[in-house]
């Protein structure tokens, strides 16, 4: 049987179900011109991918195979090839977002489509309530996960050696030829990575939250592109278990990434509306010029956001710091934040970028008050209390005592060289995000 294995989120040989039956194979990898043609001309993740699909590439024509890489429209792509060759179907992994979804339905028009489950642990309906609905908050998410998981999900996917590559011009392309600049930066290797992160696995629950200190596993990138395949990954938990160390608060995590696809799988409207409440912040270009120019005045925000613009990635609990100031103080829309994220964050993934600035406006569907906001300069003195953090993306502040950049009052008052006084007063902003949401909700809660 003649198949087209379209590599999207998988891009890897190692245990990868796209290539584990025996067929006659086509593999092919699109840049799709709807989601690339929308990024800045030297967008970080454009070299990223770019570098990992060569890396695929020759991956699978050390294993007899090869990759023909396109730029274009997926459904005239794959149209193109169709006029050329006679093909039974095409193979992919499931990607759930809104436009995936359409997507893979207009390319099922023109050709037979199998989805294969590989992206995530669970099936997007698989981890549902007794009564087949999906579930909104995640603990109950969490115990039925559990419940459910088996050796299933830990199976290895094996590659076929008996299937057999379909002639084809399998030529590469430049980012430069559809006008985008390559920053190729190099991608770390896996199995580095994973040493580094076997350093401190056991240190995660009570370190992860410490903001000048790396104690994550710097792997979500490679989840997000499948450059590091899920069950992969829960292998390694499990031979790190039987070590003796207790895993089980980064296999929460991992969770925590399935229950947000869920979410954005069973209600996609959330990609764009609020789930709960109908305020949505105020429109104030302003305020929002600051918050992307990284001169909000509050230290923290303008470490985690320069932290961003130049490096794509952003600490995960600055991140939440950043989008309740940008929420709560600034009380600007949700939707522009995550919009921010989209364009920046090299591991940007849809649904857990959406659900987790939901939550942190406190409209999201998994219970978060309204009334709950971040105090930022209680966070960094609390996760990055001598402000390594801070004076690495704000080296104008290395003169200033740390005690001095968590204090609203002092900062209010200094005259700072090269750097702004708060663009608000944390409690007064506070205070109107809360009677904002209280004017526009039906529910008034009463914090305690």
């Amino acid at each position: 049987m003649k198949t087209i294995l379209w590599f999207r989120r998988d891009l890897r040989v190692e245990d990868n179900i796209l290539l584990s039956f025996k067929a006659d194979l086509l593999p092919i990898f699109i840049f799709d011109e709807h989601i690339v043609s929308k990024l800045p001309r030297d967008d970080r993740r454009l070299s990223f991918i770019y570098e990992v699909v060569c890396k695929l590439k020759a991956d699978l024509q050390a294993k007899g195979l090869d990759l023909a890489i396109f730029y274009g429209k997926p459904t005239e792509i794959i149209s193109s090839i169709l006029e050329k060759i006679s093909i039974d179907k095409i193979v992919a992994c499931g990607d759930y977002d809104a436009y995936a979804k359409q997507r893979d339905i207009e390319v099922s028009r023109l050709v037979e489509f199998e989805y294969l489950h590989g992206t995530y642990i669970f099936k997007p309906d698989e981890i549902l309530k007794d009564d087949g609905l999906p579930y909104k908050v995640f603990t109950p998410f969490y115990k039925k996960s559990k419940t459910l998981f088996s050796p299933s999900h830990l199976a290895k996917s094996e590659f076929e050696t008996k299937s057999h590559l379909i002639p084809f011009e399998y030529n590469t392309i430049s980012l430069e030829s559809f006008g985008f600049i390559n920053k190729a930066h190099g991608v770390e290797d896996i199995d580095t990575l994973l040493d580094k992160f076997a350093l401190h696995v056991s240190d995660y629950q009570a370190k992860r939250d410490i903001i000048d200190t790396n104690y994550t596993s710097s792997l979500s990138v490679h989840l997000r592109f499948g450059t590091l395949g899920i069950k992969q990954l829960l292998r390694w938990l499990v031979e790190r278990k039987k070590e003796g160390i207790d895993t089980e608060p980064f296999f929460r995590q991992l969770v925590f990434r399935e229950f947000y696809a869920s979410l954005l799988y069973h209600f996609p409207y959330v990609a764009q509306r609020n789930f709960n409440y109908s305020f949505n912040g105020i429109e104030d270009e302003e305020k929002f010029a600051l918050f992307c120019e990284a001169k909000t005045g509050v230290p923290i925000v303008d470490a985690g956001v320069l932290e961003l613009l130049q490096t794509g990635k952003m600490h995960n609990r600055v991140r939440m710091i950043v989008a309740s100031f940008f929420t709560k103080d600034l009380l600007l829309p949700w939707q522009w934040g995550e919009q921010f994220f989209s364009l920046h964050l090299l591991d940007y993934d849809a649904a857990s970028n959406i659900l987790s600035w939901q939550w942190s406006a406190g409209t999201g569907v998994d219970p978060q008050p309204y009334f709950r906001v971040f105090n930022p300069y209680l966070q960094s003195k609390k996760f990055d209390k001598d402000t390594f953090y801070i004076k690495k993306w704000l080296p104008q502040l290395l003169h200033v005592k740390a005690k001095d950049l968590h204090n609203e009052e002092f900062l209010l008052r200094a005259n700072l060289q090269n750097y702004p006084k708060p663009s608000v007063v944390h409690k007064e902003a506070a205070k109107k995000a809360i009677n904002a949401f209280r004017l526009t909700c039906k529910d008034i809660y009463v914090a305690k």
